[in-house]
């Protein structure tokens, strides 16, 4: 009667005529005894491994790891399996390195992705914003320089225009941040009705994009407005960020004016005061551009 060992070692020496399979196992110099119980990964290995060999690029890979080869590695005694990443894979993370400086809160991941050669400069509605874009990309770190209150309609890709400058400034390790303001201040506001490790947690979050070098507040004027989210959150924050003389950008679909009445919240005099107390901080921290174009998305 075959025990299971003797099947082990048979299946073995089996693979062991496939050439790929014999160099895998000639690599980490194990024990016999221990590869007979891998066999069936060491499989695993040589048919990634061979799909590698005959591979052309990411698009094309048939590994069940994308860009990745899992191969054994010599632990101790025993035998221990890793992805690996192929050159391919190595060669994309490497150019996408930079994409670390660019932290995204409540944004889609795509952003990071933002090239400014891919904007589009069809629509003449554009070329002012997108010169002011390249002079800014050129022109940084100069002090002078003012970040940007873009406006206009939804979905003319006024948030993928400055993630695309972001995104070069990246390559330079220049850190920035994207925060969607509406979804910002609902997630601190239910914070404080939470535990205290919660609390400290977004507080990490604020006193980050508080001191960002690169911020950018998208979609002000779409959140429910409180005195306590404009003039405790949004007002310190643009203080410190003024004070500090930190680029801060906006997207919004209302104009300067439209924004003013929209943080008044009521018709009371201290309200339009406070309100008019936020708009001067965002006029000193930017230039005023409208972007009227094509929904794209």
């Amino acid at each position: 009667m075959v025990n299971i060992n003797d099947n082990l070692k048979n299946n073995f020496y089996k693979q062991m005529k496939d050439e790929t399979f014999k160099k895998i196992v000639e690599s980490i110099n194990c024990d016999e005894k221990i590869l007979y119980k891998h066999t069936s990964s060491l499989e695993n290995s040589k048919e990634e491994l061979k799909n590698c060999l005959n591979c052309k690029g990411l698009i094309e890979c048939k590994n069940e790891l994308k860009g990745y080869c899992n191969l054994p590695e010599k632990e101790g005694k025993d035998i221990t399996f890793t992805f690996k990443a192929c050159k391919y894979k190595n060669r994309e993370l490497k150019n996408n390195a930079y994409q670390k400086n660019l932290n995204l809160f409540d944004m889609p991941n795509n952003l990071k992705n933002a090239k400014m050669k891919d904007i589009y400069t069809d629509d003449k509605s554009r070329f002012k914003v997108i010169k002011y874009i390249d002079n800014y990309f050129k022109k940084y770190p100069d002090k002078n320089l003012k970040g940007l209150y873009l406006h206009g309609n939804f979905g003319s890709g006024k948030t993928y225009l400055i993630a695309a400058l972001f995104n070069e400034l990246a390559k330079k390790e220049v850190k920035s941040a994207i925060v969607y303001f509406p979804e910002f201040l609902r997630t601190l506001k239910v914070s404080f009705q939470k535990s205290e490790n919660t609390e400290a947690t977004f507080g990490e979050k604020y006193e980050y994009i508080k001191n960002i070098p690169l911020l950018l507040i998208d979609d002000i004027g779409a959140e429910n407005v409180t005195s306590w989210g404009r003039d405790e959150i949004l007002g310190t924050l643009l203080q410190y960020r003024m004070n500090e003389n930190l680029p801060t950008f906006f997207t919004s679909n209302l104009n300067i004016n439209e924004l003013e009445n929209h943080l008044a919240v009521t018709n009371k005099n201290e309200d339009k005061v406070k309100a008019r107390r936020i708009i001067e901080r965002i006029k000193y921290l930017t230039t005023d551009l409208e972007l009227i174009g094509e929904n794209r998305r």
